[in-house]
């Protein structure tokens, strides 16, 4: 494919593409580096956001899970506009709240999606706004199925982190770690059959655990959600749960519209979101097959990418 260049705040390859539907897109590739699918009706979208949600991990955080200034300012003056911005992530509540209070995001009117979408809290105190769960027998049933198909595993409930597996994972310290929620061992038949899950995880070295997702049996996959969000972490959920369903239930209880949601992520585990918003955002970090389903690909978390978008989408 050939290129061909005009000056820097013009494109340098156009081609027209068929994407959602029958209205052509066309993709632009600049020198910026990010990269837009636009018409008339996407820009029309762009142009009335009152919802943003946002993943953490790879997004809105940096590598040393900071949130860079650029960063802040720009939710700050979206907020400013009235804009709802909404942290979406698979970590827990206690894994969320001191970002929403460095963000000033924690007011009575805000809330944060967590758990992959499980659950929607208020941002103030942690409270249910809407909440999908496992069951013992799910939980069970899945701790066994990852003994069998070679790879350790985790669940975790509103306010603890189980393990079953008294050779526990590095992967499950970190993920304790991490969302600052306590780590329990428990053995699966001693477990309180009344708990339910939030979700669980398969956790591992990535090649053991590619080689354990290789040994799944289909009928899981038909019977959960199950998507990777690391190279390193499978997360298994109700098969009602996804990043989308929670951030619809957000959505539909403010009266907002999806094509009114802008969503922005880097793993298979936002794929869900940025398929159900007006305007889905990849990362310039993101993994190929979000950047696939994606409407734009910002910069990358290194490079400011979610004020990038913001600015882009909102600001402007």
């Amino acid at each position: 494919m050939s290129f061909f260049t005009l000056s820097c705040r013009f494109v340098l390859h156009v081609k027209i593409f068929g994407f959602r539907s029958a209205a052509p897109c066309i993709l632009f590739f600049t020198q910026d580096r990010a990269r837009i699918k636009t018409d008339p009706i996407t820009l029309k979208k762009a142009m009335s956001i009152k919802l943003i949600a946002i993943d953490m991990d790879g997004t809105l955080l940096l590598p040393d899970h900071t949130i860079s200034p650029a960063v802040k300012q720009a939710i700050a003056s979206a907020r400013e506009r009235g804009v709802n911005v909404v942290l979406t992530t698979g970590r827990p509540y206690a894994g969320v709240e001191r970002y929403l209070k460095e963000l000033d995001m924690n007011q009575p009117h805000d809330y944060c999606i967590t758990y992959n979408g499980a659950l929607v809290q208020k941002a103030s105190d942690g409270s249910t706004v809407a909440q999908t769960a496992l069951s013992y027998d799910d939980y069970r049933y899945l701790e066994q199925l990852s003994r069998e198909v070679g790879s350790h595993f985790h669940a975790l409930d509103r306010n603890t982190l189980y393990t079953a597996n008294r050779d526990i994972s590095r992967y499950t310290v970190h993920e304790s770690f991490v969302a600052t929620i306590p780590l329990v061992f428990c053995e699966a038949e001693k477990m309180d059959p009344d708990t339910t899950f939030l979700k669980v995880m398969m956790i591992d070295e990535p090649e053991i655990l590619d080689k354990a997702i290789a040994r799944i049996p289909a009928e899981v996959r038909e019977k959960y959600t199950v998507l990777k969000s690391a190279p390193y972490f499978l997360e298994i959920l109700d098969k009602r749960v996804t990043k989308g369903t929670g951030v619809k239930a957000l959505a539909d209880s403010l009266n907002i519209k999806p094509e009114e949601v802008m969503t922005i992520g880097d793993q298979e585990n936002d794929i869900a979101m940025l398929e159900y918003a007006g305007v889905g955002v990849a990362m310039g970090n993101a993994i190929d097959s979000v950047k696939k389903v994606a409407d734009y690909v910002t910069k990358t978390n290194l490079e400011d990418g979610v004020a990038y978008a913001i600015k882009k989408f909102v600001l402007r």
